[in-house]
């Protein structure tokens, strides 16, 4: 009689990516709507490193009002706002190969035309302040890849989603500090945020807990994070 020869184990690889599938599964998308959604991710990165740097050179006073209300050389000056940024490039993002694809030349784009302007626009090179930034830039590309995720189903992206608010609760509020806010227009990034990683109530609830925990964590790392 013939027997059955023994199944073999399954591929490990194989098996993280049916799980990752699970979580969310990628579109299909053209060459052509992948270079397209590229090349716009670094122009939107050029841009507002352009921006930035233009009105870091700017007389405050003789920005319009609105820019000066919302205090928009201090917002762009600080994390948060490339954080959201970066997690809305990734999680709308076709798939999470794509995702840090575009998030890396959003960054590429910003820093490097931010620093360009600086040194050949306003003849100043902060080169320590380059190299946490070009740091940052190479290094996005994995954390891009999880943020994608964290628009998926199940636990693990219940808790990405959380830690992703957590970080930009920690920019928005002191919670050490007798909870209040510490820059306004971070409130409402976090508003934002909280839309963009909606969820049903009860994956919300450990969500938030997850971010509490977090931000808690990131203020007890970094004193001056906020």
């Amino acid at each position: 009689m013939m027997q059955t020869p023994p199944a073999q184990p399954t591929n490990g690889r194989a098996q993280l990516v049916r799980r990752l599938r699970e979580m969310r599964a990628p579109k299909p998308v053209s060459r052509r709507q992948t270079v397209i959604c590229a090349l716009l991710a670094l122009i939107f990165g050029a841009g507002l490193g352009l921006f930035s740097k233009f009105l870091d050179t700017c007389d405050y006073n003789a920005l319009p009002a609105l820019l000066q209300t919302l205090d928009i050389t201090n917002f762009l000056g600080r994390f948060a706002v490339w954080i959201f940024l970066a997690v809305c490039i990734s999680v709308y993002s076709p798939s999470a190969s794509r995702a840090a694809l575009n998030v890396f030349l959003f960054f590429l784009g910003m820093v490097t035309c931010y620093y360009l302007y600086s040194a050949l626009g306003a003849g100043f090179f902060p080169r320590r302040y380059a190299m946490i930034w070009f740091a940052v830039n190479v290094l996005s590309p994995l954390p891009a890849f999880l943020c994608w995720y964290a628009r998926g189903n199940g636990w693990p992206s219940v808790v990405l989603s959380g830690g992703i608010l957590g970080i930009l609760l920690s920019q928005a509020i002191l919670l050490l500090q007798g909870v209040r806010i510490a820059f306004v227009p971070e409130v409402f990034l976090l508003l934002a945020a909280l839309w963009v990683l909606r969820r049903k109530p009860k994956e919300f609830a450990v969500a938030a807990a997850v971010a509490l925990a977090v931000a808690l964590l990131c203020q007890l790392t970094f004193p001056f994070w906020g």
